[in-house]
């Protein structure tokens, strides 16, 4: 009724139409403004919510995810993310993008994922132990922290091996040892990184058998096995899968293992020979710090069942499998940082 009067034109109501007009118009502004203030709010709801850790509003994944190995192509950590790729994507649903970012014995990669990975499960790395545990410790600014990852899982073990050419001089241990006393720093080892597992177990030997070595670290086990081939190094002190893969090329003459590992049984350990010697390097993939538990859990699963269908192949290849995930992934760097703590503090001092 009041629409009416005020559509009409009334000469004996001048300004009636006028305010109807106005009060309407006031009605719909007011309306519409809070059309916009009910959106803007639900739009900064919900971008909050989707922050907090443990609220999904989508199943993960939903889209290709990242997997950074820290070491170049060829080696342990690259043979076994090629053989997890087609199980993790048959098992997620997504494409696993495997690259590399080689360097600084795995920091370069570390460093970069601490300070730029978003923790939404979509970018992952792998992680090595005693790397990230010697690294930080030993130097003034590895760029990156022991804890600041979230572990999801170790997978595998690999122990360390001394390997030198098939061509070489060194038929035993004893003979390597007998060379290096006599000419101190010129029976040279190399290793794949620094204040790695390689480069801690040669320390540890330089130690047990009191003898020099200069050791030489190249960015992963990739360009290490070149080098020996290439007489470029007396000797490398290496993982059991080298061993394995270039028993026609190398000479094993130890592995650091508590007993003989079983794709070498005629090799070995350095304990049979006098040194207490065992170690190597435990192998597993990690997300950023703040990655919601669910999606941590489910990444656990997808490479604990990855994990289940590689092993024939990866034990034929010299590698030990391991399932630590949630608190056991926690106890098993911490109980690492004490077992290497010795070797670590050793170098501390100097």
């Amino acid at each position: 009724m009041i629409i009416a009067i005020c559509n009409s034109k009334s000469d004996v109501i001048p300004d009636l139409g006028y305010w109807c007009n106005f009060l309407y118009n006031r009605l719909v502004f007011k309306e519409e403004k809070m059309k916009r203030f009910i959106k803007c709010t639900f739009v900064a709801v919900m971008a909050i919510a989707v922050s907090i850790p443990g609220i999904a509003f989508a199943e993960f994944p939903e889209k290709p995810i990242t997997y950074t190995i820290p070491f170049n192509p060829g080696g342990e950590s690259d043979v076994t993310a090629r053989l997890q790729e087609p199980e993790l994507e048959k098992d997620l649903g997504v494409a696993i993008n495997v690259t590399h970012k080689p360097g600084g014995g795995g920091a370069v990669a570390w460093s970069a994922f601490q300070r730029t990975a978003k923790p939404t499960g979509y970018d992952i790395v792998g992680c090595n132990i005693p790397h990230i545990i010697g690294q930080p410790m030993i130097r003034k600014d590895a760029g990156y922290k022991t804890d600041g990852f979230k572990i999801i899982m170790w997978f595998h073990f690999t122990p360390n091996a001394l390997v030198v050419s098939k061509d070489s001089p060194f038929k035993t241990l004893d003979d390597f040892i007998a060379f290096a006393k006599k000419k101190p720093f010129v029976a040279t080892v190399g290793g794949s990184g620094t204040y790695s597992a390689n480069h801690l177990e040669t320390l540890r030997l330089m130690k047990a058998a009191g003898v020099d070595l200069t050791y030489v670290p190249y960015t992963g086990t990739g360009p290490v096995i070149p080098a020996v081939m290439g007489g470029h190094i007396k000797a490398a002190m290496s993982y059991s899968m080298v061993s394995v893969s270039y028993k026609d090329k190398f000479r094993t003459l130890a592995v650091a293992a508590e007993e003989r590992v079983p794709a070498l049984p005629d090799v070995p350990t350095f304990k049979e020979l006098g040194y207490d010697i065992v170690g190597g390097a435990f192998r597993g993939v990690a997300a950023p710090l703040g990655t919601p538990q669910p999606i941590v859990d489910r990444l656990a699963e997808a490479y604990t069942n990855a994990n289940k269908v590689i092993a024939k192949k990866q034990l034929a290849l010299g590698f030990v499998m391991t399932y630590a995930t949630g608190d056991d992934a926690l106890k098993l760097v911490d109980k690492m940082r004490d077992a290497y703590s010795d070797v670590l503090n050793d170098i501390k001092k100097k």
